[in-house]
């Protein structure tokens, strides 16, 4: 194999670039959803209700943190500067308009959700309760809020004061790719934000309520209960990420992913556009079972592969908690680079699909048919393709950012899954990333 000096270059000579979130912003945040869950299982709060406090939980300790310790309100990026206010007559027509532009957005987005019926069934009802309670305080708010942050904002003509310009006939100073940015923006918003909140409640409610009584002499019952927590945890997270897009604390969306095959690739794996669901092209499931079912008996091997799904799962969360508040599907919102980060660029997207090659095996299956075990494996191959696809879509959009071409090059440089991989193929990498352009790339 070719030696590359590169890849040999030693870890404290090529420091890790600097993640835009701190290690201790989302610690906080477990924190505080810790001491909440335990409090509740203790009193039996296992309510929807409940489940939102879980996200206060979280969500203030880490706001707490990023103003209070990283002081993320003084970042540049945030584009915000604090001292010496422009004065109100200023800025009052550019607030104006970008109120109107606001407004616009959030009434079509209620007109989508009015209009598509499936919003209003099943845990999504919740969902929908919860924007109904929200939007009058939301849309009250938003006066003083934009009449404050305009005022300190270094450049206030954003997207959605372009919108409000188009709105009001202004079209001398409209910029059509930052109109086409803040709607992508707030796309994303509206579709994570309304399932992620369905599925808040139910997640939460089966976590405290599962009994753990005799749970540590069962190997089965204790993956799935940890399991069970892990994927609260991390919906929680995601959750609170998709709530605190705020400019001021530095979480705001910088752009949303503009390729048609990122939100194509991204689409396919939530409802109601899901492929891999029941009955669904890419359901893998039929004549398979788990890894429950084929090792039953060996208890030896039950507490390993459940260990080993428990970890992979842990990293799934891990992955998500990194993120702080600034979690997102199909945005840039910042670079993350530690934690799990420093291991893999996708560690959500890798944990995930070996989750469900381990639990699933699909070469066995029950009905003892070759066919069924072929179909299974090539189905559940593609599922693995739709998130390499999606991996490198998002890497395509976050590599117009020069922090992310510094991250991906020291990545492969120090990272062990990249070495592992450019060890085994034989392949290494060249600095400069010349091919970033012509690839699908991107973060979990």
């Amino acid at each position: 194999m070719y030696h590359d000096p590169v890849l040999a270059t030693p870890a404290k000579a090529d420091p890790r670039p600097k993640s835009a979130v701190s290690t201790g912003c989302g610690l906080a945040g477990l924190i505080g959803m810790a001491c909440w869950l335990a409090f509740a299982r203790m009193r039996g709060l296992d309510g929807p209700y409940a489940a939102l406090v879980n996200l206060f939980a979280g969500g203030v300790p880490m706001v707490l943190w990023a103003v209070l310790v990283d002081k993320v309100h003084r970042n540049p990026s945030t584009g915000v500067k604090w001292e010496n206010p422009k004065p109100l007559r200023e800025t009052l027509d550019i607030s104006i308009t970008k109120i109107a532009g606001l407004w616009l957005t959030w009434g079509g987005i209620a007109a989508i959700y009015s209009v598509c019926r499936f919003y209003w069934e099943g845990n999504f009802a919740f969902a929908m309760w919860c924007f109904q309670v929200a939007a009058p305080a939301l849309f009250i708010l938003s006066i003083p809020y934009v009449l404050w942050i305009d005022r300190r904002l270094e450049k206030p003509r954003d997207g959605a004061w372009m919108l409000g310009a188009w709105l009001l006939g202004n079209k001398d100073e409209i910029d059509d790719a930052a109109i086409h940015n803040h709607l992508r923006s707030w796309a994303v918003k509206a579709f994570f934000l309304a399932f992620m909140l369905a599925i808040v409640p139910p997640g939460y409610s089966g976590f405290v309520r599962a009994s753990t009584d005799g749970i540590l002499n069962n190997p089965i019952a204790l993956a799935n209960w940890l399991i069970t927590g892990m994927f609260m945890f991390d919906v929680a997270f995601a959750t609170v990420g998709y709530i605190l897009t705020f400019r001021p604390l530095d979480s705001h969306i910088r752009t949303a992913n503009p390729y048609a095959a990122g939100w194509a690739f991204a689409l396919i794996c939530y409802p109601p556009f899901i492929l891999m669901g029941n009955g669904g092209p890419l359901d893998y499931h039929p004549g398979t079972s788990d890894w429950t079912h084929w090792l039953a008996g060996y208890d030896i091997l039950l507490w390993i592969i459940g260990a080993v799904l428990v970890a992979l799962t842990a990293i799934y969360a891990w992955a998500t908690m990194a993120f702080g508040f600034r979690f997102s599907n199909l945005t840039h919102r910042g670079i993350i680079t530690h934690g799990p980060y420093a291991w893999t660029r996708h560690p959500a997207y890798l944990s995930k699909n070996l989750f469900w090659w381990i639990s699933t095996c699909p070469l066995l299956v029950t009905t003892g048919s070759l066919y069924d075990a072929v179909r299974a494996t090539v189905l559940l191959a593609a599922v693995s393709g739709v998130y390499y696809i999606r991996a490198k879509t998002e890497e395509k959009h976050l590599g117009a950012d020069p922090a992310y071409r510094e991250y991906s090059e020291w990545m492969e440089r120090n990272a062990p899954v990249p070495r592992l991989v450019a060890w085994v193929t034989g392949w290494t990498f060249k600095p400069g990333y010349a091919g970033l352009k012509d690839l699908d790339r991107g973060a979990d």
